[in-house]
């Protein structure tokens, strides 16, 4: 099934998801799942990695570096929160994920075609 239109509705009579939605949908799902499997190793891998983005000429935008190196200083509890929340905020930055590497791709598959 392609993309569908922001007006087009579903047999139950509400909107479906836009593919931007999906997308966003599917980010949050691949959240949960990453926050499902927080450890003091998924943990240093994320902050290595927000290390890297925060060298000179890092490949991710620095205000984004820091505001999730100001996320893995939470409390694991409240990282779990943030991870899946449907915010803005949080739209955005999980658009640059520290947390890459931590689904396999078994995972991310049938995120993809689970979340439509």
């Amino acid at each position: 099934m392609g993309r569908m239109s922001a007006s087009h509705r579903s047999p139950s009579g509400g909107a479906e998801p836009t593919g931007h939605r999906t997308a966003e949908l599917r980010s949050i799902a691949m959240h949960r799942l990453v926050a499902a499997r927080l450890n003091a190793d998924v943990l240093d891998r994320a902050r290595q990695r927000i290390g890297g983005w925060l060298a000179e000429d890092g490949p991710v935008d620095r205000r984004w570096a820091l505001q999730w190196e100001e996320l893995l200083n939470l409390s694991t509890a409240e990282l779990k929160e943030k991870l899946v929340e449907d915010s803005e905020g949080m739209r955005d930055l999980r658009q640059s994920t520290p947390f890459a590497g931590v689904l396999q791709e078994d995972e991310r598959r049938r995120i993809l075609e689970e979340v439509r």
